[in-house]
């Protein structure tokens, strides 16, 4: 199957298998506005300003599992971002054209008014990570009413692998539950996998895109292990080698299934990319910190700081601009994993704050290890599908920050 007949493929799968008013939602709130969204995103950018077109939000610190690598505090007491300080950052992002939301945990279907949120902003889209074990079909038709959100749900191995990942027993079973509810009542669904050792000679073959295909996945998201963290498991990590047969793969599958392939590391012309570095997202904590992203817990700023204008809070932030500079010049890959000595400098320079509950978040990236990332000049692999090569030039790439 070539690339133009995989991308039918899949179009026709899901206009078979999804709610038409899911799908109509999805590309209009999520595609066409997102792609306006990144148009006022550019057009900030060359004022001098730069606010982020796609914000990641964790609502909740909380999570029944208890993952291999994870950085946030799901063993510590639960903290929520209140429905009111979601509902006003939310509405503060829209006045600037935004209309995506990443919603992660924790576990966000731990937080009580998760529902309550996607049914208040209609004209948005939500992409929820999650584990999948509170989709139930209950739950999934209330996703499928609200109509706005696709859960991307993660599976990090067999079920032999899944259990030791994420540091509980039967996860596997649970989670393709919360995969097959989703799919039953024709939601667009999606899988995620933090590719790492243990997981990737499972899960980086061809047999298991095909099982996600069999199914009823629609979309798949692939991205590389990060040993951070109060249990960073460095031994996980891929090897450099790997990072670029990971990538290969993805180019592959993108041109050959039916089945969307998303990653968000690298160009169209395959070179990495930081999408923090970039400008294109950053991120709030359980606790509305505003920060560069998921695995930078440190912030001078908070979602309340300016009366809640998050706008003006991001756009004059001293640390993000500064990290996003420090980021650009030092590597076009993760910053974290490459230069943490430079992220360390960063923090203290601005006297960020802990933002983790351990407070144990800059003893941690002291001892970490320079390692490599995703950026490997001389290995880069060019986007072959057409759609993925256009919608990366125009939508998704450096916007300047590596010039």
């Amino acid at each position: 199957m070539n690339s133009s007949m995989a991308l039918a493929s899949l179009a026709w799968r899901m206009a078979r298998t999804t709610d038409a008013r899911l799908l109509w939602k999805a590309a209009y709130n999520f595609g066409f506005k997102g792609m306006r969204s990144v148009q006022r995103f550019k057009a900030r950018l060359k004022q001098g300003r730069t606010f982020p077109p796609f914000l990641y939000i964790s609502i909740t610190n909380s999570c029944n599992l208890r993952c291999q690598g994870c950085w946030v505090d799901v063993d510590k007491p639960q903290s929520l971002i209140s429905f009111t300080d979601m509902d006003r950052l939310i509405r503060n992002a829209k006045k600037h054209g935004n209309s995506y939301f990443g919603i992660l945990g924790g576990e966000p279907f731990l937080h009580p008014d998760l529902i309550r949120l996607l049914k208040a902003h209609p004209d948005c889209y939500f992409q929820i990570f999650t584990n999948g074990h509170f989709i139930t079909d209950k739950i999934a038709a209330e996703l499928r009413r609200a109509g706005n959100a696709t859960p991307l749900i993660s599976i990090e191995g067999t079920a032999v692998i899944s259990d030791i990942r994420r540091g509980r027993k039967k996860v596997f079973n649970r989670t393709m539950a919360g995969l097959m509810a989703s799919v039953r009542n024709r939601l667009v669904t999606g899988v995620a996998t933090s590719v790492c050792q243990s997981n990737f000679d499972d899960l980086v073959r061809e047999s298991w895109i095909d099982e996600l295909i069999r199914l009823g996945a629609h979309y798949l998201w692939f991205h590389t292990y990060r040993p951070v963290g109060p249990v960073a498991t460095s031994e996980l990590a891929l090897r450099p080698g790997q990072v670029i047969q990971l990538r290969r793969f993805v180019i592959d599958m993108r041109n050959r299934k039916p089945i969307g392939v998303i990653d968000a590391y690298y160009d169209d012309r395959g070179e990495a990319l930081c999408p923090a570095a970039t400008g294109i997202s950053h991120h709030i904590s359980p606790f509305g910190d505003v920060e560069p992203c998921p695995i930078i817990q440190f912030a001078t700023e908070s979602i309340r700081d300016n009366g809640g204008d998050l706008y003006k809070t991001m756009t004059e932030s001293k640390l993000l601009a500064d990290f996003r500079t420090t980021a650009a010049k030092a590597t076009r890959g993760c910053v974290v994993l490459e230069r943490p000595d430079l992220l360390k400098e960063v923090v203290v320079r601005h006297g960020a704050r802990d933002t983790t509950l351990r407070r144990k978040a800059l003893a941690e990236l002291e001892a970490l290890r320079s390692r490599p990332s995703q950026h490997q000049p001389g290995n880069e692999i060019p986007e072959e599908n057409w759609l993925y090569r256009f919608a990366k030039k125009h939508w998704f790439f450096g916007f300047g920050a590596y010039s």
